[in-house]
């Protein structure tokens, strides 16, 4: 098999995961609010994340150095996918989804002052083109922008507030690491969040598969999504998982009763046009600076 083809079949799997995500925390909305959920989903988190550490042996990668790093990555990423949690009780899944996929447009802009990436023309074009997408979606000039919509396009933010700083740590902390202190740190916020008003609701035995799901289909679907970019160029990956919509459209459909929306599907058309002028983009600057460096 063909490492194209397999990191095909690995974006099958992330798509698949997310989706189940998006399932699972609908079902999950109508018994527990969306501290609780974090909550319930960091603690199994924590129990996978040691788990598997100790049967890989890198228990010993786990280290106290950057947590200022730590706790601003997962402070966005709470942040992110709380607002998405919540989101996805109020809105259509599609509309959460297409909102969910201008996140790597607005790490553009965060990536200059955190990572010192410049801004360039053609990354200005795409997060312009980017916010013309989030405008077809959201059509605000129909009085649709709701709390979900704009919980939908916060967390957006949020995601891309994670992945910068993610990177951003894997310059100096294994994967290990980041993902313990990942689970943990939100463990606490959820904690702190769902225990404000002094009460915290247990989940009934019916919602315990839903949490499992949204636990470990969240760690499944990165990991899947990390093992197809190992595989293949972004440019073949990004665009599978746009797939995610589509898909997503049809399980609101058929589960949830929730039309499908020609404006959503615009909307997201374009900003998965910008998203792939960005990519194509990048990936001719990498191509020309090594034969640069090699003609110098």
């Amino acid at each position: 098999m063909s490492p194209t083809l397999r990191a095909a079949v690995w974006m099958i799997g992330a798509i698949l995961s997310f989706s189940a995500m998006a399932v699972a925390g609908r079902m999950l909305a109508s018994g527990l609010d969306t501290f609780e959920i974090m909550l319930y989903r960091s603690i199994l988190g924590i129990a996978i994340v040691l788990s598997v550490a100790t049967m890989a042996g890198t228990l010993g990668q786990i280290r106290t150095d950057s947590l200022g790093l730590h706790l601003i990555r997962n402070i966005s990423h709470f942040a992110g996918q709380n607002l998405w949690f919540y989101a996805i009780a109020l809105i259509p899944l599609a509309q959460v989804f297409a909102l969910e996929f201008t996140s790597p447009i607005w790490a553009l802009f965060l990536a200059v002052p955190v990572l010192g990436e410049r801004l360039t023309a053609v990354r200005l074009l795409v997060a312009l083109s980017g916010f013309g997408g989030i405008l077809i979606i959201t059509q605000p000039w129909q009085a649709t922008l709701g709390p979900g919509v704009i919980a939908a396009a916060l967390a957006a933010l949020g995601f891309a507030g994670s992945a910068v700083f993610t990177r951003l740590l894997t310059r100096s902390s294994p994967i290990t690491s980041i993902l313990f202190w990942l689970v943990t740190m939100q463990a606490l916020f959820a904690l702190i969040g769902a225990g404000f008003d002094g009460d915290i609701a247990l989940p009934l035995p019916p919602a315990l598969p839903w949490l499992a799901v949204v636990s470990v289909g969240g760690l499944v679907a990165h990991l899947c999504l990390t093992k197809a970019l190992a595989l293949a160029p972004a440019a073949v990956v990004v665009p599978i998982d746009f797939l995610r919509l589509p898909l997503v459209a049809m399980v609101g459909l058929v589960l949830f009763s929730e039309p499908l929306q020609p404006h959503v599907l615009a909307g997201a058309a374009v900003i998965f046009a910008a998203n792939y002028l960005n990519i194509l983009a990048e990936s001719r600057r990498n191509r020309a600076g090594p034969r640069a460096g090699r003609g110098g």
